[in-house]
């Protein structure tokens, strides 16, 4: 593109799309909650708050509220005693799964000393298998 088409397209928006998406996914744990739903398959408010390191039971109550009416999230109420409310992702959170999968990726190889125990770097195949 040229500078001027740039340009034109710069001046049609209302804020930087970078920026947009970090604050909808940018707080303390929506990154890690989506991480939960998406690659390990979990969906009750407990699992969540027994995987997710440092996460209290108000912030993560917080956190779903938020990502559900962000639309990242879904929350279903089953009628049953005690009651059961499970979380599932949406369309729109699974688009947010190649992200997720290339930060994983990006630390991986880049950061492999802090992620690893034995410091040696890996693909997200190596370790989260084919896609």
């Amino acid at each position: 593109m040229m500078p001027q088409e740039l340009k034109m397209i710069s001046e049609q928006m209302k804020c930087c799309p970078v920026d947009n998406t970090f604050k909808i996914i940018g707080k303390k744990f929506t990154i890690h909650i989506l991480r939960n739903i998406t690659m390990l398959n979990q969906n009750r408010f407990n699992q969540f708050l027994e995987s997710i390191e440092g996460i209290n039971p108000k912030t993560l109550s917080v956190r779903l509220k938020e990502m559900e009416k962000s639309e990242l999230i879904n929350r279903k109420v089953f009628n049953e005693t005690p009651i059961r409310i499970e979380y599932s992702v949406t369309e729109k959170g699974k688009a947010l799964k190649p992200i997720i999968m290339q930060m994983a990726a990006f630390s991986m190889k880049y950061c492999s000393c802090e992620v690893f125990k034995d410091g040696k770097p890996r693909t997200v195949e190596q370790v989260f298998g084919k896609k």
